[in-house]
């Protein structure tokens, strides 16, 4: 038997604005004790009996990202193989790519273990359990969902209703009396959103049930591209085959439609931190109820969670709030009104705000950038490269740019010449000139970058040489 752990990677995860952004999803924010959401999943999966490798879908802009997290993770190196989708057409066509995928190359009889990356699981011990229940009950021919035993009433989740194995019917999110009668019935649990089949299974369903799913995915990944990443496999799917594949979740397109689904009932700590609320419950509480990670002073409050990021946060005589400070957005909400902080980021997003895509520290294959100052006509950025690292060979239309090294050591590519700077050294790279720089060394490169034109948008770039691929 082969098994594939496949983690699913991708949404904004809206409902953790500021910390999370579309550059920065909810996956790869770094929780109270250091770690991340995919990284956990991902050491996770690779905890478990018989994995030989494992499968990640993700957005191709988040494949580096996803990397660092897995090596912070898991120091251990294994073969793995990433999916890298366009853009994301929804759970269905994640869960298609990977099954089509291992249909083909490890045969009908693998089974996959379908893992979002962005849930908590705190008993690792209880989860490797369960699935190995699950891996028996697919290799006989049966889809399976892991039946979360609820803790109390929850109306932010799906619910599945069983007897016994038998999964009865999925149910939407329902009302508060509703769902006080399903956490009390014995017979309903909370949809994970994880499942377990073998690849034959759940491609000859998803041929009866949205046969255009597979049609499309199957051509997408035909006309995909395939590349390596040191020991780690890429397939990056082509944006026109796959635009043409309908967006939908695997609940809707398969799960609620399927016959013979099984659950297997689980209680393992589990959250998918969907709400500050929840990652709130994360910080240990204080005599009064408040929660605080960074630095902070409160005063006659209670019930309160502070998260500060890079400055003193005060509270004075309030109860029941969220308070959230990054170094580019504050938020300020009820916790009764968790939820609707994804309204601020879709009006955000709507508007083309850079607060709903990027942070001001910014992530990129070879490092980061943080912008310390902006105004009109200029902009001055602290970038970090990682060593051995470069950026592409690059053109500016609008810019200028003056680069200062503060630590490190920097090759430099200006115009026709080649330089080797370091502490306190510069160059001027004028607007229009070919451009690159590399961290040749063993330590980070830091340098200041103050730029200077007419428009300074991250849009404006031409790219002629890129080691990571990108236009």
């Amino acid at each position: 038997m082969s098994l594939i752990p496949v983690i699913i990677s991708g949404g904004a995860g809206s409902r953790l604005w500021p910390l999370s952004r579309e550059a920065l999803p909810k996956p790869f924010i770094e929780l109270p004790d250091g770690s991340t959401l995919i990284g956990r999943t991902y050491a996770r999966a690779a905890a478990l009996d018989g994995v030989r490798h494992i499968v990640t879908v993700t957005n191709r802009e988040h494949l580096f990202l996803t990397l660092d997290a897995y090596a912070s993770a898991s120091p251990e190196a294994r073969p793995n193989e990433f999916i890298l989708e366009p853009f994301g057409r929804d759970t269905a066509a994640a869960v298609a790519l990977a099954t089509v995928r291992a249909n083909q190359e490890a045969g009908a009889d693998a089974v996959l273990l379908i893992l979002p990356a962005d849930h908590l699981i705190r008993d690792e011990h209880a989860f490797a359990e369960a699935a190995n229940k699950a891996i028996e009950l697919a290799q006989s021919g049966r889809i399976v969902t892991f039946g979360i035993v609820p803790e109390h009433p929850e109306t932010g989740y799906g619910y599945i209703e069983a007897d016994g194995a038998d999964v009865l019917k999925f149910v939407e999110k329902p009302d508060a009396e509703t769902a006080a009668f399903y956490a009390s019935s014995g017979r309903h649990y909370w949809n994970s959103g994880m499942f377990c089949f073998k690849a034959s299974t759940m491609l000859d369903i998803m041929k009866s049930l949205c046969p255009e799913i597979v049609a499309g995915v199957t051509e997408a990944l035909s006309t995909a591209r395939l590349g390596s990443n040191g020991e780690n496999r890429t397939l990056e799917v082509g944006q026109e085959p796959f635009s043409a594949v309908p967006a939908t979740s695997i609940d809707y397109a398969v799960m609620e439609n399927a016959e013979h689904v099984a659950v297997v009932p689980l209680t393992c700590g589990w959250s998918d931190i969907g709400s500050w609320s929840a990652m709130a419950d994360l910080v240990d509480a204080d005599t009064v109820g408040n929660r605080v990670t960074g630095e902070a002073v409160v005063e006659d409050s209670s019930n309160c969670f502070i998260h500060s990021e890079d400055r003193l946060v005060s509270l004075v005589g309030v109860s029941d709030l969220l308070v959230v400070d990054t170094a580019d957005a504050l938020l300020v909400a009820h916790k009764n009104e968790a939820q609707k902080v994804k309204t601020v980021f879709q009006r955000l997003r709507s508007e083309g705000h850079e607060a709903a895509k990027l942070h001001r520290t910014a992530h990129r294959p070879w490092g980061t950038y943080t912008v310390l100052e902006e105004g009109e006509r200029f902009k001055i950025k602290r970038i970090e490269v990682k060593p051995g690292h470069r950026l592409s060979l690059q053109a500016h239309h609008h810019r200028s740019e003056h680069w200062v090294v503060v630590a490190g050591t920097a090759k430099v590519v200006n115009g026709d010449k080649e330089l080797l700077l370091t502490h306190n050294q510069s160059t001027y790279i004028p607007c229009g000139h070919k451009h690159r720089l590399e961290n040749p060394g063993i330590l980070p490169l830091v340098l200041i970058e103050v730029q200077s034109g007419d428009y300074l948008g991250e849009d404006d770039i031409v790219r002629f040489e890129d080691v990571y691929g990108r236009n």
